[in-house]
This record gives C-alpha cells, sequence and structure tokens, in this order.
C-alpha cells in the first residue's frame, strides 16, 4: 500500500479508515474510521495500569478501591476518551495521573458511567475538554 499526499479537499461517499498493515503477515488492522461518526479502537482496561495512546476509546473496569492508572503524553492534537464502564464491588475507584494534565495531576473516576475526553497538546499536556462525572484534582 502506498502512502498518498492529498493537496486540496478529498472526499469519499463511505468515509475514510485510518489502517495499519503487519509487515509480517500481512493482516489489516482497522485504527479509526471516519464517516458521519467517528469511530476508533477500544482498550478494556481492568484494575490497575496503563491506558493506552494507540487505541481512540478506554474503558475502566475497577477491581479495587484507588485503582492506580497511568497515561503518558500523546501527539499534538491527538483525542482520548476514557469512560468507567464497570467496578468489581461498590465503592470501587480508579485514579488516572497522566504525565502531563491541564489544570491538574489526577482524574478520579468514582461511579460507572463518569468519563473524559482529553486533546493532547504539546505546552499544556492532556486538556480534558469534556467531563461527565470524575473528579479533577
Amino acid at each position: 500500500m502506498a502512502n498518498t499526499t492529498f493537496n486540496g479537499p478529498v472526499r469519499s461517499e463511505n468515509g475514510f479508515q485510518s489502517v495499519s498493515k503487519n509487515a509480517t503477515t500481512g493482516a489489516i488492522t482497522v485504527g479509526t474510521s471516519y464517516s458521519d461518526i467517528i469511530t476508533g479502537s477500544v482498550q478494556d482496561l481492568t484494575g490497575a495500569g496503563a491506558v493506552d495512546i494507540t487505541n481512540l476509546i478506554t474503558e475502566i473496569t475497577a477491581e479495587n478501591t484507588g485503582d492506580a492508572l497511568t497515561l503518558a503524553d500523546g501527539s499534538a492534537g491527538q483525542v482520548k476518551i476514557i469512560t468507567y464502564v464497570a467496578e468489581s464491588a461498590a465503592g470501587d475507584t480508579a485514579i488516572l495521573t497522566p504525565t502531563t494534565l491541564a489544570g491538574g495531576t489526577t482524574i478520579t473516576f468514582g461511579d460507572v458511567g463518569d468519563g473524559v475526553v482529553l486533546v493532547y497538546g504539546t505546552t499544556a499536556g492532556w486538556v480534558v475538554v469534556g467531563n461527565n462525572g470524575a473528579t479533577i484534582a
């Protein structure tokens, strides 16, 4: 598959896909699709661990109170959506500590349904542009 550079508008009746090709197997993996809606791959994260920067969405399931999560710096303009989808027991929480977070140092998810939309800026780091119930501190 060749790389193509476009100058000017590009149109498609059926949307676009960002894909990668495995050099060994030739398997194609769709990363993000662009059409009337934007869709992306999902990371399912249970318990403490690293929120990846390769998937658009991370869905968190807490196993304990205060599951420690990390998030590395991204690329300029990158969007990351993080949602708290389940917990092992009532009262479980997840605390995200991004490497660089504008306006705070942590994001705490305490209730199923909490979620944030982040955009990465090279100067500010991860900026919270949408928040549903999470606590930024």
